[in-house]
C-alpha cells in the first residue's frame, strides 16, 4: 500500500478510500501517538469540524468515536473552516484538532486533516508514526476513562469570527465585495466576517446541500465570481474553496488575481508598514517567475519551498517570517493564523484596498505574470516522475530551449493520482507547446 498521508492529510473517495472504519482507526491511533509523545495533564481533549460534504457527518462522527475510544474528550463543532479548527485547537488548548474535508476536491471525495495542540499540521514524521501504528493492539480505556463527545457550534464560530475581526485596523465601509463561498465551510462565516468589518457583501454559492460543494464554483471555478463582480459593480471579488483555506480574487474589471498576485500585494503592504520580517516572502516552487521578479524589484526577498502550505509554514517558522503562501490561494499570515486562511486573506486584501485608496487592479499591476501552462496527467505511475531517464532527458531539453525566460516543473501530486507538468515561458504559445510535449512524454513513459 502507498503512503496514506499526502501533503494535506488523508484524502480520497469517501466511503471507498476514506471510510468510517479508517476514520475510526485514525482517530484512535493519532490520539495514542500524540498522547505517547506528549505529557498530558488531566483528560486529553480534541475538537472535530467538517465541511459541507454529505459524507462529512459520517466521517466526523467516526473520528470522534475513535478519539473517545482512546479516552479523549471530544468537542464536535459541525460545519466550520479548516483554519477555524486550527485556531480553536490552539486558542482553546485542545490536545488535537481534526478537520474532515477534501478541500477543493469534488464532492464525492473527502479527507481527514489533523492538527497538533499548537494549531499546526502534524509533522511528516508524526504522520508516518500514525500510519505505522494503524492496526496495532492496544489497551482500551473503560468505564469513566472512555472519552466524552459534546457539541458546540455557535460559540466556536463566534470565537473565530471575533478573532478575525482583530486582524484588520480599518473600516471597510464603502467597499462592495462579491463573495463566492463554493457552497462550502465559509458559506456563513465568510460573508459575516466581511460584513462585520463594514463591507457591503454580495454573495453567491452559499447554500450548501451536501452535494454542491465546489460544483463549478469557488476558487477552482471563478467564472461565476467574475460575472458577479462585474454585474454587481463590486470593487473586487473573492472566492473560497470547500474548506476555506484558500482565497482567489477578481478585480473590478473581472480579471483574475491569483494567489501569487495576492501575496505580492500583501507583501508590498506589509513592507510599507514595516511588518514583513526580514523583507522576506515565502513561496513555493510553483510560484510564477513574475512574482519573484516583482518582489526582487521592490527589495523583497523570496524563499522557495516544496509545494504544500505545510512546507511554506515550516520555512516561515524556521526563519520567523510573517507571510507566505501558494499560487493556489493558500496564504499564511503568521501573526493571525497557523495555516492558510481564505477568509483572513480576503480581509487583509480588503484592508490594503481600503488603506491605499487604490483599486485592486492598480495594487496588483506591478506583478507581471509570465505565461504559464499547467497540465495534469492522470493514469500514470507518479512515483517514477523523477527517475525515468527518458522523461528526465526531455525535461532537460525543454529547460535548455526555454533558457532564462522560462522554466519547467514536474511534480507528482501529493493528493491525487497524477503528475503535474508546469511550464513558464516568454509567450503563451511557447508555454503551451512545451507543456503539451512534456505531458505526452509523461503519459508515454509513466503509463500504468
Amino acid at each position: 500500500m502507498g503512503r496514506l498521508f499526502g501533503t494535506d492529510g488523508v484524502r480520497g473517495l469517501a466511503n471507498r478510500d476514506v471510510t468510517a472504519d479508517l476514520a475510526l482507526n485514525l482517530g484512535s491511533t493519532t490520539a495514542r501517538v500524540l498522547l505517547n509523545n506528549r505529557e498530558i495533564t488531566g483528560r486529553p481533549t480534541a475538537i472535530v469540524g467538517r465541511d459541507t460534504r454529505q459524507s462529512g457527518a459520517m466521517l466526523a462522527q467516526a473520528v470522534a468515536a475513535g478519539l473517545a475510544s482512546a479516552g479523549v474528550d471530544t468537542t464536535h463543532v459541525d460545519v466550520v473552516s479548516t483554519p477555524a479548527i486550527a485556531y480553536l485547537t490552539q486558542e482553546r488548548g485542545y490536545d488535537l484538532g481534526v478537520m474532515i474535508s477534501a478541500s477543493h476536491n469534488a464532492m464525492p471525495d473527502n479527507g481527514i486533516k489533523f492538527f497538533a495542540h499548537t494549531g499546526y499540521k502534524l509533522a511528516d514524521a508524526t504522520e508516518a508514526e500514525v500510519e505505522a501504528s494503524l492496526g496495532d493492539d492496544w489497551e482500551r480505556p473503560v468505564g469513566e476513562h472512555v472519552g466524552r463527545i459534546t457539541d458546540d457550534y455557535e460559540v466556536a464560530t463566534r470565537e473565530y469570527l471575533d478573532h478575525l475581526s482583530t486582524a484588520i485596523s480599518v473600516d471597510l465601509s464603502g467597499l462592495r465585495i462579491a463573495v463566492d463561498c463554493a457552497n462550502g465551510a465559509a458559506s456563513e462565516l465568510g460573508p459575516e466576517a466581511l460584513r462585520r468589518a463594514g463591507a457591503d457583501v454580495v454573495v453567491i454559492n452559499a447554500a450548501p446541500d451536501g452535494k454542491n460543494i465546489n460544483d463549478a464554483c469557488g476558487s477552482t471555478h471563478p467564472e461565476q465570481l467574475i460575472a458577479l463582480t462585474v454585474a454587481s459593480e463590486a470593487d473586487f471579488g473573492v472566492a473560497f474553496d470547500g474548506d476555506a483555506d484558500r482565497c482567489l480574487a477578481v478585480d473590478h474589471t473581472g480579471e483574475l488575481v491569483d494567489g501569487d498576485q495576492i501575496l505580492g500585494v500583501l507583501a508590498a503592504g506589509m513592507q510599507d508598514a514595516g511588518t514583513l520580517v526580514d523583507n522576506t516572502l515565502v513561496v513555493t516552487v510553483m510560484s510564477n517567475l513574475g512574482l519573484l521578479i516583482a518582489m526582487r524589484e521592490r527589495g523583497i526577498k523570496t524563499l522557495e519551498t516544496a509545494v504544500g502550505d505545510r512546507y511554506v509554514l515550516e520555512a516561515m517558522l524556521a526563519g520567523g517570517y510573517t507571510l507566505g503562501g501558494e499560487q493556489s490561494g493558500h496564504v499564511i499570515a503568521s501573526q493571525y493564523a497557523t495555516t492558510g486562511d481564505g477568509v483572513l486573506t480576503a480581509l487583509l486584501l480588503a484592508e490594503q484596498v481600503a488603506k491605499s485608496g487604490r483599486n485592486l487592479r492598480e495594487l496588483a499591476s506591478f506583478i507581471h505574470r509570465l505565461p504559464q501552462t499547467l497540465v495534469n496527467v492522470g493514469g500514470v505511475d507518479k512515483a517514477r516522475a523523477h527517475t525515468d531517464p527518458v522523461l528526465s532527458d526531455a525535461v532537460r531539453e525543454a529547460e535548455a530551449e526555454l533558457g532564462e525566460t522560462g522554466r519547467v516543473l514536474l511534480r507528482p501530486s501529493g493528493t491525487e493520482p497524477l503528475v503535474r507538468v508546469m511550464v513558464e515561458a516568454a509567450t503563451q504559445d511557447e508555454a503551451d507547446r512545451v507543456a503539451a510535449s512534456l505531458a505526452d512524454v509523461v503519459k508515454r513513459q509513466l503509463s500504468l
